[in-house]
């Protein structure tokens, strides 16, 4: 997202909602759309993950289709009419875009934007009549998650987090050793994902009003991948915040490591960063270790088990194919794999780990 941009969208007015509360076995999602062959969804923040990954996934999926975008640059606007020959009438602004609910053409909007503005156009998309799906981290805090829920729920609408990686077959596999116990029972758990992020840099992923930092881009996959290696909560929380460059990036975490706790004495050592490149899940069990390295790409991952062997899967455009199996949901009038609970328990973690950070690395229970 260029400064241009970030100014334009940054002055826009915040919706406001009176925050609710809501427990976890409220799964939101809305009613069968079975009239509709293929969903069609806008795309709402045109940066690197719409432009290189969403919008090249939605010209292979089955059960829907790119219908519109929303964009504040007009030169955007003239490139993806051109590249995806998406209609005038299905092109809507940070102004207008409350007339979606309007647009026939339009079932889902798929919010990715900064962290700061995933609440309001969440909201709005609701208020509109349109499923949801929104990037992670699902919002700015546990608080702001519940509202977004409550709106969906009040709307009647559906609204799913885009964890990608439960979609996809090596995660799922993860999942399914800890669910059948394959490796005997769990221990300890290390994970870590990050990257370099060049410097200096006016990226809003380093900025405070937008809800940057590693823990807040990077840090849901370590996170996650905690939960669902082992198929638990967990209990506790203890972090760490490191800076090792103040001088080009002061204003959030650059590496931010954590500790989980978990009901049946599993534990988990997790760190994001922005200081190199690591990708690892490494789940130590009575029967050996297993995992994957890498684990969160967007491909190229690969499974390991104990004594030397390895587990491959045909690959697949991650982004299709949870944009398909959501859509699915939707049309069936069932609930997604990846709803606003599961991003609101990360949430959760997520603020118990800044508090921990602000406590000095002190335990927090949750």
């Amino acid at each position: 997202m260029n400064q241009s941009r970030r100014t334009f969208v940054k002055n826009i007015s915040a919706a406001t909602l009176a925050a609710s509360t809501l427990s976890f076995p409220f799964v939101t999602f809305g009613k069968p759309v079975s009239q509709k062959k293929k969903l069609g969804i806008a795309l709402i923040g045109l940066g690197y993950y719409s432009t290189d990954l969403l919008a090249p996934g939605l010209q292979q999926t089955e059960n829907c289709y790119l219908s519109g975008i929303v964009t504040g640059s007009m030169d955007k606007e003239e490139i993806w009419v051109d590249k995806y020959n998406i209609q005038k009438k299905n092109i809507h602004n940070y102004e207008n875009f409350d007339e979606i609910a309007d647009n026939k053409d339009i079932d889902v909007v798929y919010v990715v934007l900064p962290n700061s503005m995933h609440k309001e156009f969440v909201i709005r998309a609701a208020k509109a009549g349109k499923h949801v799906i929104c990037e992670k981290p699902m919002a700015l805090n546990a608080e702001e998650s519940r509202e977004m829920i409550a709106a969906c729920k009040t709307a009647g609408v559906s609204l799913s987090i885009g964890y990608r990686l439960r979609y996809e077959p090596y995660t799922q596999q993860i999942e399914k050793f800890a669910r059948e116990t394959t490796f005997g029972k769990l221990r300890f758990i290390n994970t870590a994902a990050g990257f370099y992020m060049r410097r200096p840099t006016d990226n809003w992923k380093i900025k405070a009003e937008f809800g940057g930092g590693a823990m807040m881009d990077m840090g849901a996959y370590p996170l996650q991948a905690a939960r669902y290696a082992t198929g638990l909560e967990p209990i506790s929380v203890t972090a760490q915040q490191i800076n090792l460059d103040p001088d080009n990036i002061s204003e959030t975490d650059e590496t931010t490591t954590f500790q989980l706790e978990f009901p049946n004495g599993e534990f988990a050592q997790c760190m994001t960063t922005f200081a190199g490149s690591v990708n690892f899940l490494k789940i130590n069990a009575e029967k050996g270790e297993y995992g994957l390295e890498p684990f969160s790409g967007y491909k190229g991952l690969h499974g390991f088990l104990p004594h030397g062997k390895k587990f491959d899967f045909p690959e697949k455009h991650q982004q299709a194919h949870q944009m398909d199996e959501m859509c699915r949901a939707i049309m069936e009038g069932k609930p997604s794999l990846t709803p606003g609970e599961e991003g609101l328990r990360d949430m959760i973690i997520i603020d118990a780990i800044k508090e921990s950070i602000k406590k000095g690395g002190k335990k927090v229970m949750l």
